[in-house]
């Protein structure tokens, strides 16, 4: 099952390898519930997933996706939370200013109703 949750990094922490090939990171951010009390919530990534969050900062608004996973060990059991994806959440409620080599197509008449084809036209398609 998948599930996706909105906070504020709190923490990102240096990716640790365990073992020869295993690597794990975890993060954590404070997250946006409405609750009386802080909820802070941490998450790890595993091998390739570790650098989801290389360009974020401590204080970004995120999206976090994620599965929930257990184990057990020892008779003892574990629950982990795997983040999968990673997304920035905007801020600016403004649509992005369009590249400045945009306003070239400017230049290009647009398409009227004369354009159109005429029923007149040839068919050449095989089909």
């Amino acid at each position: 099952m998948s599930y996706e949750i909105t906070g504020t990094l709190v923490k990102k922490y240096e990716t640790e390898t365990k073992g020869e090939s295993f690597r794990v990171r975890d993060f954590v951010i404070k997250a946006n519930d409405g609750g009386q009390y802080d909820n802070f919530v941490k998450f790890q990534t595993t091998q390739d997933r570790t650098a989801i969050i290389d360009d974020l900062n401590e204080g970004d608004e995120i999206k976090v996706h994620f599965d929930l996973r257990g184990r057990q060990w020892q008779e003892k059991y574990f629950t982990n939370l795997n983040a999968w994806r990673v997304e920035k959440v905007s801020t600016n409620t403004a649509p992005p200013a369009a590249p400045a080599a945009a306003d070239s197509f400017n230049d290009f008449p647009t398409a009227s109703t004369t354009d159109e084809p005429t029923a007149e036209a040839s068919d050449d398609l095989p089909f």
